[in-house]
């Protein structure tokens, strides 16, 4: 059994620092989650790197914003900077509900204990460093000050807001995945720049009180036209989408107040040595000694999974991941999956089962475009809506071998697929035979061995009106993998579940979709389990349409529900098989004049209705 010792984490405290025998820090981190030493969390992955240029690292996770500050002076001043992180989640999500209520709980907290960070923690922890140790440079990383980077809205205080940088008195902000901006950072400071003349690093962002506009800048309409008019916050969001997915990006420029915002492009993607050397770094893979009888859920869910790429070419609307992660895929080498995979083999609670071998999606590894130098010119979000790109090299047989190699392996009874699959790259008819023929095979291969009982898929909607909107393929192609599916089950005399995540008030969706959504779903054999009400997060396409109205491409008017009742009126359609839903949903159907959907939905359990039909002001079409 292996041992660990405390020393093999980063230290957390004065004693553990003075364990090592060190008499001053570099770089001190602070996280709104708790320590999790582990490639998963981003704070563990940042202070891995750091360490790894030989630099002396320490992490505050947790800190208590109230009272005497006192987390926030227990380890000093560190010589280069200190680094913010609100988490693994934006702060607002983790916290709140689509309904805006509360949450009782925390899955990045021991325990799950609610209450131990503040909302906006990228905001709250730079100021009360700011205001203790206002002469050391702030950084901001995280998913939270990455999607809200610009002008940006905010639905839990129902307004736009403004860059972080413009609320957070931090000096640089680090967006999407911080490996390549942080080290290149910390070359410019050995070589003795002065941190406040650092200003052209790719993937970092600042606010300055005048820049210098170039001649391939782009300067997005500021923050207050924005506040004056939805119209032109819709027209930036399509600038920054594009440029977030592009090889060779702008510069972008936005004005707020007297100030401005300029957001450097990202770096290119990562490459399999880049990548391999973030996730072979030396974790310790376990939660911090400090939180020894307790539970972390977040880490607990993923303790036995393995993340084979990033980065994910979907561009679902409503999604964040390749604003953060960015469109290209950037995939680890066979040789490191397996290195971390054995790893994992070695933990003492490990029974032979993995998990999840997967990534944002399950089966995008290694897939690029057959010409780079097309892709190098592509400004498109996504490389299979609405239409699977002639370019794209779509070959399931790299991963393939992944799944082969991992099953081989002593102590390995048997790996799971987690992560959600995109059907439509399976499903499609390519040019290239042999893609056609791996696809095939990956179907089957992973129906037959690597389902857990249960296949988690997003179709999302059944009515292609939404579905375009939500760039998501047709709800046909979900009818034909779930025929692959139960063929599959009966070939090897499985008894597996098919589970489809479905969102209700999307933009774009109305009762009428979501009843016919009722009735599709219905006839499948459905009786849905992973349903969500649509929730507007930062730097999306579907949150830009919900609160501008607008979609940002064809800047045509979009339909979005928006208050609790007309989202309520929406989700009671997932949940048509229970007795209690009968008799509101038939009213509903009664009001938005779709009564042909009563029997359909009900049969014989119909409520009695008349064939009076309601007052054509009422009917929603």
């Amino acid at each position: 059994m292996k041992t660990y010792k405390p020393d093999a984490w980063l230290p957390t405290t004065k004693k553990e620092i003075e364990a090592r025998g060190w008499d001053y820090l570099d770089v001190i981190l602070f996280s709104g989650d708790a320590y999790v030493d582990h490639p998963s969390f981003g704070t563990a992955v940042i202070g891995r790197v750091l360490e790894a240029e030989g630099l002396r690292v320490a992490i505050v996770p947790q800190p208590d914003w109230r009272g005497d500050y006192r987390d926030f002076k227990k380890l000093g001043v560190p010589r280069l900077f200190f680094g913010v992180s609100a988490g693994a989640m934006d702060s607002m999500i983790n916290h709140y509900t689509a309904n805006k209520r509360l949450r009782s709980d925390d899955a990045y907290t021991p325990d799950n204990r609610p209450g131990m960070r503040p909302d906006y923690p990228t905001i709250v922890y730079t100021r009360i460093l700011k205001e203790l140790y206002p002469n050391t440079p702030v950084v901001l990383g995280s998913i939270e000050a990455s999607l809200r980077r610009l002008t940006h809205y905010d639905y839990w205080q129902d307004k736009l807001l403004p860059g972080i940088l413009a609320l957070s008195p931090a000096d640089l902000l680090i967006y999407g995945m911080g490996e390549k901006p942080i080290k290149e950072l910390v070359r410019r400071l050995r070589s003795s720049e002065p941190f406040e003349t650092i200003k052209d690093i790719r993937q970092t962002a600042y606010i300055t009180d005048k820049a210098e506009k170039r001649a391939d800048d782009i300067e997005l309409f500021s923050h207050e036209e924005c506040l004056r008019d939805k119209l032109k916050q819709a027209k930036n969001f399509r600038h920054i989408e594009e440029e977030s997915n592009k090889y060779a990006a702008s510069r972008i420029l936005q004005k707020v107040g007297e100030r401005v915002i300029v957001v450097n492009p990202p770096f290119p993607p990562m490459t399999k040595a880049e990548i391999d050397a973030s996730y072979d770094l030396p974790y310790t893979r376990l939660p911090h000694p400090k939180y020894k009888g307790k539970t972390i859920p977040a880490f607990e869910m993923i303790k036995f999974s393995v993340n084979i790429h990033r980065g994910c070419f979907g561009g679902c609307a409503f999604c964040t991941i390749s604003a953060h992660q960015g469109k290209f895929i950037a995939s680890r080498s066979k040789e490191s999956i397996l290195r971390e995979v054995k790893a994992i083999t070695e933990m003492p609670d490990f029974k032979g089962y993995l998990s999840d071998l997967g990534g944002p999606s399950a089966n995008m590894y290694r897939m690029k475009g057959k010409d780079e130098r097309i892709c190098a010119r592509c400004k498109k979000p996504s490389c299979v809506y609405p239409d699977i790109c002639k370019n794209l090299n779509a070959d399931h047989t790299p991963l393939l071998d992944i799944y082969r190699a991992v099953d081989h392996l002593p102590n390995i009874k048997k790996s799971f697929i987690g992560s959600g699959i995109r059907y439509d790259l399976t499903l499609h008819h390519y040019a290239d035979e042999p893609l056609n023929k791996a696809a095939r095979s990956y179907m089957e291969e992973l129906i037959a061995h690597h389902v857990s009982g249960r296949l988690k898929v997003a179709p999302e909607h059944t009515q292609d009106s939404v579905l375009k909107l939500m760039r998501k393929p047709s709800f046909s192609l979900f009818k034909r993998f779930k025929q692959i599916f139960d063929r599959v089950n009966r070939k090897y005399g499985l008894n597996q579940q098919l589970i489809p995540y479905f969102i209700s008030s999307h933009p774009g969706c109305t009762e009428e979709d979501m009843a016919e959504l009722a009735v599709i779903t219905k006839g499948l054999r459905f009786h849905l389990e992973q349903v969500q009400d649509f929730t507007p997060t930062p730097m999306t396409l579907a949150t830009e349409m919900y609160y501008t109205g607008y979609h940002p491409y064809t800047l045509e008017k979009i339909y979005t529900a928006r208050s609790k009742e007309q989202k309520l009126a929406q989700r009671q359609f997932f949940f048509w098989y229970k007795p209690e839903s009968r008799q509101p949903i038939t009213q509903a159907l009664r009001k938005i004049g779709r009564t042909d959907l009563i029997k359909k939905l009900f049969g014989h359990h119909a409520p009695k209705i008349t064939d009076e039909k309601p007052p054509k002001h009422l009917r929603r079409r």
